[in-house]
């Protein structure tokens, strides 16, 4: 039987004439995309560098259904000896099948008895009656494409596939439609609704109704199963565990070096020295040990039903043990009697209610700016102006494209179940969504690429650069070195391209990419301010400032402001997304029953809980472990496998600094950090 099933195999396998010589072993790789497989008839012919052709090649295997969605297909072929190197292939389908388009990864070309194995990476739809032709490797900047019909005729296709629409006034803009190669591969992974379901099942948390908790110990008595105890939820009442999530929570670029007290804030400098371990307010400034959070901006935000959005200070103060300490919290933006400054001096329950309604609007900016503006919809805008601009054949396109995978797909999800009217966001978060687009545009209007969306610019804005001076920063600490391999693998990359400024000029798609990127809505750009060279490109530093930015965006920024989500929000005391009653208007002392009134019920809880356990998990690979390989050319590839190599020196480095740290940060370890924003 076994040796029958051989013979069988060896059958399927064999697309040569009988009794013919294998010339050449075809491998084709179909993608694992939603309806990427076909059965429809595929052919195949070599050219060489001397302009001749092969036969057209039937790719079948029999006893085999070939081209299915995901599937790795080997043919051996027969006369298809050429008398000069390979130089492209020319791959299409026939008429049958019209409907059953084909989605292919690549295809590689294995010569008997010569040395180099040809890659030919493809990526891309193969409709009935169209021919493909494509070089080794398929990275080609447009002026030296020699295919500039099948070329130009691709990226129209794209640009009516990829357009914008302007979902929301005033925030950046989305796509229009779903493209078909965007889709998950496997929508029931990704259903936020059925895997809440699933995850309250296996939870097997019982008797959370809609009513209030008892007590604080009802409220932890419910994290089980795999709906553990969060982090959160053993230090919340501490002023470390407030200043850490400042340093290291899913928000942890918004505080900054206080220089001087914003007038409006109503600290002296009598209420604030008893918290300066001996320090003057003006030697505390001077030595960079203050800190300040400044989110009044936020007055003035409709909320879902007119809930209250606290609009608040917080100051903060690097201690002798080089902790950032919380030393002063003013809810609203203008002082008064009815607007007093907390302090941690205050009454216990006073203090703690304090931080909880600022946390309350911390988190309120997170989801809208931190995690949702600035990381989902603005990789959105990029990505797609990607598309639109350039060719699937682009050395850009091949080194960015890996960070967006699935990332239209999840977005679009977002809005469907989690930010629609009556959604997740309504429900859950004192905001609703109408609050959450309120703060998208407060933020979005003076937001740059090449100052908040870049790194290094971003930490000496704020200030917090000075390593001295605040020394305990996980964020910054291991943010930094990933952005500088990011940085370095990118320049590989680009150097290597754009070896010549002429590269750059004479690259019409790569032009039009940035001047869109940056292009205003009204004339169909994304209208992302700061991008480097104004609008157009005429140096290798622009380009990378610009790419590593976007890579960034994608892996780091999401990640740091997404993977700890539960152990924040899970336990509402800790970083309440939802209160109850109003802010406290004046000192006087509070119980711990006080704090039970302005938590979330019992089933509003659980609905935090789960939703934010589904987003705090993995969606894709760790960065630089590509789930689709884009990049083939040699000079790309040594980039690459540097890069990761870099990655995992920075891992274990990232590990022996959370060894020593007080509390752990695992989330920038490279090994957590997703290549793209697919949950």
């Amino acid at each position: 039987m076994a040796e029958l099933l051989q013979l069988f195999k060896n059958m399927g396998a064999n697309c040569s004439s009988e009794n013919s010589t294998v010339d050449a072993v075809v491998t084709v790789r179909t993608g694992d995309v939603k309806g990427g497989g076909t059965d429809g008839n595929v052919f195949i012919a070599l050219h060489d560098i001397k302009g001749n052709r092969t036969r057209d090649v039937l790719l079948d295997c029999r006893w085999k259904n070939d081209f299915e969605a995901g599937s790795l297909d080997t043919f051996k072929i027969s006369d298809a000896r050429l008398p000069n190197d390979v130089k492209e292939i020319e791959i299409w389908r026939d008429d049958s099948m019209k409907v059953d388009d084909w989605f292919v990864e690549v295809i590689t070309v294995d010569i008997i008895g010569e040395p180099t194995k040809f890659v030919f990476p493809v990526q891309r739809w193969v409709n009935a009656g169209d021919r493909l032709f494509l070089t080794p490797y398929d990275s080609c900047l447009p002026q030296f494409e020699q295919h500039t019909d099948q070329r130009t005729r691709l990226l129209n296709l794209k640009r009516q596939l990829y357009q914008y629409k302007q979902n929301v006034e005033g925030l950046p803009v989305q796509g229009k439609d779903l493209p078909r190669d965007e889709q998950f591969s496997n929508d029931y992974r990704h259903d936020i609704m059925k895997r809440k379901l699933v995850l309250i099942a296996q939870s097997k948390i019982v008797n959370m109704t809609s009513d209030k908790w008892r007590s604080l110990d009802d409220l932890k008595n419910v994290y089980k199963n795999n709906l553990g105890p969060p982090k959160g939820m053993n230090y919340w009442k501490e002023d470390l565990n407030f200043g850490e999530q400042r340093l290291m929570g899913c928000n942890p670029t918004l505080f900054k070096l206080c220089s001087e007290i914003p007038e409006n804030f109503g600290v002296t400098a009598e209420m604030l020295e008893p918290h300066l371990e001996g320090l003057s307010l003006e030697d505390a400034l001077g030595a960079k040990r203050l800190y300040i959070v400044d989110l009044t901006f936020l007055e003035g935000t409709k909320c879902k039903n007119d809930r209250t959005m606290t609009a608040p200070y917080a100051l903060l103060f690097v201690n002798k043990d080089k902790d950032l300490m919380p030393i002063a919290i003013q809810l609203f933006p203008m002082k008064g009697p009815d607007n007093p400054v907390f302090l941690p001096s205050d009454h216990e329950y006073t203090w703690m209610m304090a931080k909880m309604w600022y946390n309350m609007a911390d988190c309120s900016y997170h989801q809208s700016c931190t995690h949702l503006g600035l990381t989902h919809l603005i990789a959105e805008s990029c990505a797609i102006c990607t598309h639109r601009q350039l060719s699937a054949s682009h050395p850009m396109f091949r080194l960015m494209a890996p960070h967006f995978l699935y990332l239209l797909a999840i977005n679009t999800l977002a809005l469907d179940r989690l930010v629609c009217p009556d959604g997740w966001i309504d429900k859950t978060m004192q905001m609703g969504r109408e609050g959450l687009f309120n703060i998208v545009k407060k933020v979005w209007k003076d937001w740059r690429l090449d100052v908040q969306g870049t790194l290094p610019a971003e930490l000496k804005n704020r200030g917090v650069e000075d390593v001295e001076a605040l020394p305990n920063y996980p964020y910054r600490d291991d943010a930094l070195p990933i952005w500088n391999a990011i940085n370095t693998y990118v320049r590989k990359v680009v150097e290597a391209t754009y070896d010549v400024p002429a590269k750059i000029a004479e690259d019409h798609e790569l032009q039009a990419w940035v001047r869109e990127l940056g292009g205003p809505q009204s004339e169909g750009g994304c209208e992302i301010k700061g991008v480097p060279g104004g609008g157009k490109f005429a140096t290798v530093d622009e380009i990378v400032a610009t790419v590593t930015s976007i890579i960034f965006i994608c892996s780091v920024s999401h990640a740091a402001a997404n993977f700890a989500q539960y152990d924040e929000y899970a336990f509402p005391p800790n970083y309440p997304a939802f209160m109850h009653g109003e802010p406290p208007k004046t000192k006087d002392p509070l119980t711990e029953q006080d704090i039970i009134s302005a938590l979330p019920d019992k089933s509003h809880t659980l609905d935090i809980m789960v939703v934010t356990k589904i987003l705090s998990d993995r969606g894709t690979q760790p960065l630089g472990d590509f789930e689709r390989q884009y990049m083939y050319d040699p000079i790309g590839v040594k980039a690459w496998k540097e890069f990761c190599q870099e990655l995992a020196t920075i891992s274990q480095e990232s590990s022996e600094r959370d060894k020593a740290r007080k509390t752990s940060y695992p989330y920038l370890n490279p090994t957590e950090i997703p290549n793209a924003i697919s949950i």
